[in-house]
């Protein structure tokens, strides 16, 4: 079980959207992926995967070359099982460029709380490192 459980509230909805942002910005792919199904479908921009593992793998490589990542959730709305939200994050890669990635992700739950469905359009905009707005104390 992974609550919050549906049925969604609006408020049940706004706390799964907030623990998908805390969990994100970890960038531990391992506490991740223990969000999902063990047969999740996901569809990340034009990449498709089944299953935990290969969860864990794309968030491996994501984040070994989005560094410095973080990123913001919105809830945009609910039903009793789904949960859609919109998106930005920050990131640069090797060469020091800095990216925003804005996007929308639509996700279905099971009764446990699990997310078996995340489908996820994502489109980068470079920015200047002065234009960056998700700034966090680095640990």
């Amino acid at each position: 079980m992974k609550p919050p459980l549906p049925p969604f509230t609006e408020e049940t909805a706004r706390q799964k959207v907030q623990a998908a942002e805390d969990a994100w910005n970890s960038r531990d792919p391992q506490k991740v992926s223990l969000a999902y199904t063990e047969d999740s479908e996901w569809r990340n921009r034009r990449t498709f995967l089944t299953g935990r593992a290969a969860i864990v793998d794309f968030l491996t490589a994501k984040w070994a070359t989005e560094h410095d990542y973080r990123l913001r959730k919105e809830l945009w709305a609910f039903s009793s099982h789904r949960i859609a939200v919109r998106f930005e994050y920050e990131w640069h890669n090797e060469a020091g460029e800095w990216f925003r990635s804005y996007g929308n992700e639509n996700w279905e739950f099971t009764d446990e709380g699990l997310m078996a469905k995340r489908y996820a359009s994502i489109n980068d905009v470079p920015i200047s490192e002065t234009d960056r707005k998700l700034r966090w104390e680095r640990t």
